[in-house]
């Protein structure tokens, strides 16, 4: 007999500001004792070092993470110019510093080109990334540093904010994959001063961007109110698909593909993964994708207990 798990069912999305301090998974499961869900996920790892929108899905939510962790992301980020740290922000200690006369905010204007579209990074020592079974922050932390490989990572834009007492402002959009550490670190290299991060925030995940956010605190305080209150702040799963293709199924063809059959409908595109939709678009089924004899096949869906 299979094993009842804990807790409600929970499906949905929440945008999470992170705060500082703790790491992503301590923060998923914060909010996941609140809500008394089954399952939840977070979609990317922040540093306790950065703050800002951690997208968590709950139940069926958890099938679209994997989308929202490939997608790009926004940072702000502030960058402190003249001192490099072991880590490349402020959790570290100063390993090097150097003078910054004669750099301007538009001398880093004028470097921001070399960085945009596909550069190479070699992770930092200071990351979750793994060498022969082992993370490299925990190899670094024991004084052990090891060679990594560069790694293309993609960076999108780059907008030059305020500059003043040697530390500018940056917004960049990137690739998942993109350690701002290290493009930050790059910079001051570049500029010949070095660099370090002393403020971090991300502020867009996917089709997620400068949206409303909840804090740890104001979802402690609505949870007094119960979990309806709690269940209120969720966005819909399929908002994480947005630019995806749309397929409204009618109603037998939505009966054959919840019990896994493809079906033929027209108008659909030639290939690749679309959003499955019943009920003349109202309701949000799964995902499928066009096989090669070009019906629609179910990939994930998203159905309620009682019928999946």
């Amino acid at each position: 007999m299979a094993r009842r798990k804990k807790g409600r069912v929970v499906d949905g999305i929440l945008l999470l500001d992170k705060p500082l301090g703790i790491s992503s998974n301590d923060a998923l499961q914060k909010v996941k004792r609140l809500y008394q869900a089954q399952k939840a996920g977070h979609t990317g790892t922040l540093d306790p070092l950065a703050d800002g929108m951690l997208p968590l899905c709950f139940g069926h939510g958890t099938k679209v993470s994997h989308y929202l962790t490939e997608s790009n992301k926004t940072y702000f980020v502030c960058v402190k110019l003249g001192q490099t740290t072991s880590t490349g922000d402020l959790d570290g200690e100063m390993t090097s510093e150097r003078s910054v006369d004669g750099i301007s905010q538009e001398s880093i204007r004028q470097l921001i080109p070399e960085f945009l579209g596909e550069i190479m990074q070699v992770p930092p020592m200071y990351s979750a990334l793994k060498h022969e079974g082992k993370r490299l922050y925990d190899l670094a932390r024991q004084g052990i540093e090891v060679e990594r490989e560069a790694r293309p990572v993609t960076i999108h834009s780059i907008d030059l904010g305020a500059f003043a007492d040697g530390e500018f402002e940056m917004t960049v959009v990137c690739s998942k994959g993109t350690y701002i550490r290290t493009l930050a670190e790059d910079m001051g290299e570049k500029l010949g001063c070095g660099a370090h991060v002393v403020r971090l925030r991300r502020t867009g995940v996917g089709p997620y961007a400068n949206l409303p956010l909840h804090t740890l605190d104001e979802l402690i305080a609505i949870s007094e109110q119960g979990q309806e209150a709690l269940d209120s702040l969720l966005i819909p799963i399929d908002t994480a698909l947005e630019d995806w293709p749309v397929v409204n199924l009618g109603e037998d063809a939505a009966h054959f593909i919840k019990f896994g059959n493809p079906v033929r409908v027209s108008g659909v595109p030639k290939e690749g993964w679309v959003r499955l939709y019943e009920a003349d678009g109202e309701r949000f089924i799964g995902l499928g994708e066009i096989d090669p004899d070009g019906n629609v096949a179910p990939r994930r869906l998203m159905l309620p207990p009682e019928v999946s």
